[in-house]
């Protein structure tokens, strides 16, 4: 028996069952369905139309299914129909393009746009489709109303009648909403590829010889084998562009110059694909196909954010192509022409903007960022220093496109890139630019390993990839960073760009010594930015910062006892170090789960989040500067109602620092000039302009809310320790240590400058009187030439003896002298001219209204252009203030990033304690003591249990356990999961935040300053880049041995396991010696090597510890040992690793357990009876050399 719960199905069913008890006569009068089945559409309609009915949902992978199900049956009875979209673009030579005028709005471009007329194929006519878009919707299939007799009306109303929808817009509004929805996933369509959706016919571009695979060639005809072929350019052959129409011409150009991206083309109110663009648009974005034999597809102007962003985070080029000039312009344009062709009679288009990941500025078009960090464009260029390889030098240049910033910096590294891995990992890009043939093989280990998931270019010597005297010339000739507003003002390089030039070269022109790598990456960099058009905006700023890696001046610490009380030096974690401790980003996801920065992370503010980052990549070294933050958590702490209002302000905070690089770029006057642009026809103009000025006062009130919380916090400044706390939140003009500037007369003016709610509505500024001089002296002018019409009239009425004349007339025939009949026979004075007439009445010109009317239009002409301008103006002089608009945004950064560590030291779990830092003096030497420490990021056990706090003591007496060692080295040892790496990374983790300057989950904290955390931990490999698990060991502790000094935490978790025994062993012994005897440092080294353990056990610069834990029934049998983890760290060795109890927790089958126990207890004894026979070998050379070998000999015999 068939049961289904859906009302449809029941009242079908019902309908059935009645049908049955009828006659064979009556049954055939029942109403027939003449249209095909289409069970899986009517599903998918009620689940749409009238889900609160159903009671049987589909998951959204059936309904997926069910779409294709229904595809490919329709294609099946319908082979040569494809369900698409209909562009309309069957007129030859037709190139009507869209108007932005009122009478206009709801007519498209070009019918479509010129572009490959005469190609679309027959396709079933659409009624709903607006015939004068040049996009056509193809509308959901509908159940068609069934004229039914009147005698089975009865049988009709006896059912339920269906809720009616109420229709509140036009049929044409209807369709083309229904057809640019955004979807609702942007996931790709599988069969999409190449014919549309069920459908396996070849599109038009797939059947160019010249477009193939291994037959395409760049544009400089060099083929796909060439070493030099450019896979970002494609010649297309000319016989094929000149069959082509004119704006499908304009396309193919433009591709042929960008062809790795894909091209938002305009054509009127809509962006429109063509060819493998509209592929990669309907796979990746979810859109329909249009109909014909070529791939086409589009969406309206206003849904480009959102597209585009979904292709650049794919790891797409997108180029916008914008129209920039009307029907009435190209007109023009073609009448001056002696003999215009049919490629001049289609209006301009001009690429206005290229997006890639590292280039997003997120214009009013591209909508909002989706994440709050800093993503960089990273240009390189790199010089091998020695013919091994060994040594090198980079030159770098990185910026973050939505704020503007640029790092440029130059530096030498050594064979491990270890500089070069730290910048990436304190810098991480989203896109990289190198120079072709430049990078060593090391550097492209790199690339391909862990920035594999960047996108990568390779920039052309010498055209693209300037060299440093052709990126000075260009900096300076271009006049980036000249003021257009004030044309004597000569063009200078910035501070941080100028002192990279030679001091004997007062022009600026010629590259310094040390310098001549970063300012050529600077011109790679700026070469691409001006290839994207934010060239200008980005520039202009000037805002330029030298970049030096962390470790630079470590080399002046050697022997130097009071190094960190006199300098400005952070502490050093490198790439596999914030990696290892998990400190940006699990290793396990990727993402920032269970990591430091989310731990810590409760800033309020976007730019507070970025700053934050920045601090944990790079701590503290000088205990001052330490101790001064921790006076200002302690400050923050102390006034908990003042932290709680402060907070509630700080959440209101739009993104200021990326909105005072938006509002710069608008503002640009060097941008309005040149920029395509500035030339473009927006249909969205007026939601655009909405948006400018939203965001500009969202910035005002952000500063505002500043101002407030800057005026809340003075009242306490008085009582505050902490003198960076005190310069942050102190106005500059009320006391010389105060940071924050006055900003309450510049809120005040522009408060007034306009109205604010009017604007907003509107999205036209118009200024006030006083704020915008050119306005007010049009306004004057205009009010002085209407005074002096009215004057004339007077006059004019005094002279005829008339005194109801007036002024009649519109626009340019403004001001004609309307005089009646019966007055004119009088006789009017001869400078009066007739222009125009009605019954009874005659106009009149006069010389005086001639003249006067034309200053009047002159005077109108520069009021509209002032209020056209006034945007751009406006926000140009917000800008001319940036500095301290920045200052503000940078003070409250860092009260952010407080407020942060305030939060976390009054909220964390368990005990918190101020760590104590003291000076590594000639009675103080570098050590590093814990007490009842837990993992800042680890609140329970694996079990679910509460984390067990330790202690850690290095380089000191441990009072706790009566130690009277000093030991830099401590050798840790412990059963399998017994958390010993936990342990070791809590260390790391607890120094890098007491440096930080923050709190920390422990009962106490003492140390003196670290300069560097190494770490050693985890095994993993590099297949990207060729080198195996041991290798990667090798190279980490390669690293720590070069530069690991007394100042440093070196971290080390069995090493040598990636080899044999006795060589891993050998290795990890003579590591230990070198880390405990002669560098000195404070280290944590685990170890499963019970040998490794014996050989340093009297050793007094090494010290043993290990992760306790308890035994239950010790015995032969494997099986029967119960093992319980205590996870506390004691002193001394752990006597076995217990490994055959994590091979039951990992379910190895138990026969295979007892065959390896056994194999085990052999290697046991075959390990003992060697050092017998060793002992035996000692004491029959001489015994007296070692006293003690007899009893060791003796402990020997017992244990077998």
């Amino acid at each position: 028996m068939f049961y289904s719960s859906k009302p449809e199905i029941k009242r079908a069913m019902i309908l059935a069952d009645d049908a049955m008890l009828k006659d064979a006569r009556k049954r055939l009068e029942l109403a027939v369905c003449n249209e095909p089945s289409d069970t899986e559409d009517e599903e998918m309609e009620v689940s749409e139309s009238a889900s609160g009915n159903s009671e049987d949902y589909e998951s959204e992978e059936e309904v997926k299914k069910n779409k294709q199900t229904t595809s490919q049956r329709r294609s099946a009875g319908k082979s040569k129909k494809r369900r698409v979209l209909d562009s309309d673009t069957d007129n030859e030579g037709s190139d009507v393009e869209f108007k932005p005028d009122a009478k206009n709005e709801a007519s498209s471009d070009e019918d479509s746009s010129g572009v490959d007329e005469g190609e679309s194929g027959d396709s079933e006519p659409d009624t709903e489709m607006d015939v004068e878009s040049p996009v056509k919707v193809a509308p959901k299939r509908k159940r068609l109303a069934i004229n039914r007799p009147a005698k089975r009306r009865s049988l009709e109303n006896d059912l339920p009648e269906a809720p009616k929808r109420v229709v509140t817009m036009s049929s044409e509004t209807k369709s083309k909403l229904t057809s640019f929805a955004a979807p609702e996933s942007f996931d790709s369509q599988p069969n999409a590829g190449s014919g549309g959706v069920g459908s396996s016919v070849e599109w038009e571009h797939e059947k160019f010889e010249w477009l193939r695979e291994g037959k395409r060639r760049d544009g400089c005809r060099r083929r796909q084998g060439d070493p030099s072929y450019d896979p970002c350019t494609l010649y297309v052959p000319e016989d094929h562009l000149n069959k082509c129409t004119p704006g499908m011409r304009k396309w193919w150009q433009l591709k042929s110059q960008n062809f790795d991206s894909v091209i938002f083309y305009k054509v009127g109110k809509f962006y429109e694909l063509y060819h493998m663009d509209a592929v990669t648009a309907v796979n990746e974005l979810g859109l329909i196909f249009m109909k014909g034999t070529w791939a086409h597809s589009g969406f309206p102007e206003i849904a480009f954010g959102r597209f585009s962003d979904v292709l650049v985070q794919k790891g797409y080029k997108v180029v916008r192509v914008e129209q920039t000039e009307t029907p009435e312009m190209m007109e023009a344009r073609c009448k001056s022409l002696a003999h215009p062709t049919k490629f001049d009679k289609v209006v301009r288009r001009e690429i206005c903007r290229v997006i890639t990941k590292g280039t997003q500025t997120y214009s009013v078009l591209d909508g909002d960022p989706s994440e709050n960090h800093n993503r960089y464009l990273l240009c390189i260029k790199e010089k091998v220093e020695d013919s091994s390889g060994h040594l090198r030098v980079y030159g770098v240049c990185f910026v973050d496109t939505s704020v503007g910033k640029f790092y440029v910096g130059q530096f030498p590294d050594d064979r491990h890139c270890s500089r070069f891995r730290t910048l990436v990992s304190h810098y991480t890009p989203v896109q990289i630019l190198f120079e072709k043939g430049n990078l060593s093989s090391d550097t492209y280990k790199i690339l391909r390993g862990s920035l594999s998931s960047c996108m990568q270019e390779g920039l052309i010597s010498g055209s693209q990839f300037w060299n440093a005297s052709k990126t000075l010339k260009t900096l300076l000739e271009e006049g980036y960073f000249k003021d257009k507003e004030k044309s004597d003002d000569d063009c200078t390089l910035p501070p941080v760009i100028k002192s990279m030039t030679s001091e004997s070269d007062s022009l600026g022109l010629t590259p310094g010594d040390n310098s001549e790598l970063a300012l050529s990456a600077l011109g790679g960099c700026v070469f691409y930015l001006n290839k994207c058009l934010i060239d200008q905006e980005l520039l202009s700023l000037a805002n330029f910062e030298e970049y030096i890696p962390v470790d630079i001046d470590l080399t002046k610490a050697t022997g130097s006892s009071s190094f960190f009380a006199k300098t400005s030096q952070r502490m050093v974690l490198d790439g596999v170090t914030l990696m290892n401790l998990e400190i940006l980003q699990n290793g396990t996801t990727g993402t920032m789960e269970g990591t430091l920065l989310e731990r810590m992370d409760t800033c309020y503010t976007p730019f507070g989040k970025r700053l934050l980052k920045q601090w944990i990549c790079a701590p503290l070294c000088n205990p001052y500067a330490i101790n001064d933050r921790l006076d200002a958590v302690e400050d923050l702490l102390a006034v908990p109602t003042k932290m709680s209002e402060v907070s509630e302000q700080l959440k209101k905070l739009p993104d200021l620092e990326r909105l005072l690089s938006k509002i710069h770029s608008i503002g640009s006057p060097l941008k309005s000039e040149s920029h395509p642009d500035s030339r473009a026809v927006f249909y969205e103009e007026t939601k655009y302009s909405k948006k400018k000025i939203a965001d500009f006062l969202s910035a005002l009130e952000g500063f505002k809310a500043m101002n407030e919380i800057i005026d809340m916090m003075e009242e306490t400044t008085d009582d505050f320790k902490s003198e960076i706390l005190k310069q942050v939140v102190t106005r500059k003009s009320k006391t010389p240590e105060g940071r924050f500037p006055d900003l309450h007369t510049e809120l005040k003016r522009w408060d007034t400058a306009f109205d604010h709610n009017q604007a907003r509505k509107t999205g036209v500024i118009t200024p006030k009187s006083g704020f915008d001089p050119d306005y007010d002296k049009a306004l004057q002018d205009i009010k002085d030439v209407e005074e002096d019409l009215r004057e004339y009239l007077n006059k004019q009425r005094k002279l005829l003896g008339f005194k109801t004349m007036l002024y009649w007339g519109a626009g340019k025939n403004r001001y004609q002298i309307e005089i009646p009949e019966s007055v004119v026979t009088r006789g009017l004075p001869e400078e009066y001219e007739l222009k125009s007439t009605r019954k009874g009445y005659k106009r009149y010109w006069t010389k005086e209204i001639e003249t006067m009317l034309a200053d009047m239009m002159n005077a109108e002409e520069r009021r509209d252009a002032a209020v056209k301008d006034c945007m751009r103006r406006l926000f140009y002089n917000f800008d001319k203030n940036n500095k301290d608009w920045q200052t503000a945004v940078d003070c409250f950064a860092v009260l952010d990033v407080l407020l942060c560590f305030a939060n976390y030291s009054r909220d964390g779990e368990g005990p918190m304690c101020r760590p104590v830092i003291l000076l590594p003096e000639n009675n103080v030497p570098p050590f590093l003591e814990l007490k009842g420490s837990c993992h800042p990021c680890i609140t329970n056990t694996f079990f679910g249990d509460d984390f067990i706090p330790n202690n850690i003591v290095i380089g000191c007496k441990d009072e706790d356990e009566e130690s009277t060692s000093e030991a830099y080295c401590v050798l840790v040892t412990g059963p399998n999961m017994g958390g010993k790496s936990t342990l070791m990374r809590q260390a790391g983790l607890l120094v890098i935040m007491a440096q930080l300057g923050c709190y920390l989950p422990a009962e106490a904290c003492r140390l003196t300053p670290v300069d560097r955390v190494f770490t050693r931990l985890g095994a993993s490999d590099r297949i990207m880049s060729g080198e195996s698990t041991f290798f990667v060991e090798l190279s980490e502790t390669s690293s720590i041995l070069q530069h690991a000094t007394e100042h440093s935490l070196v971290l080390v978790d069995e090493l040598g396991r990636g080899t044999a025994t006795f060589d891993g062993t050998a290795i990890a012994s003579a590591v230990v010696k070198e880390l405990a005897e002669n560098v000195k440092c404070r280290t944590l080294f685990s170890t499963h090597y019970h040998s490794l353990v014996e050989d340093h056990s009297h050793n007094d610069a090494v010290r043993l510890g290990h992760m306790a834990c308890m035994v239950e029934n010790d015995s032969e049998d494997p099986s029967q040992e119960t093992i319980t983890f205590l996870y506390k760290f004691t002193k001394g060795a752990c006597p076995k690793s217990y490994g055959f109890n994590a091979a039951r927790l990992a379910n190895i089958p138990e026969e295979i357990i007892q065959n390896g126990h056994r194999k085990a207890r052999e290697f046991e004894k075959m390990t003992l009876s060697l050092r017998m026979f060793r002992y035996l070998c000692l004491m029959a050379e001489d015994a007296t050399e070692d006293k003690s070998a007899v009893q060791k000999l003796m402990r020997l015999i017992n244990h077998l």
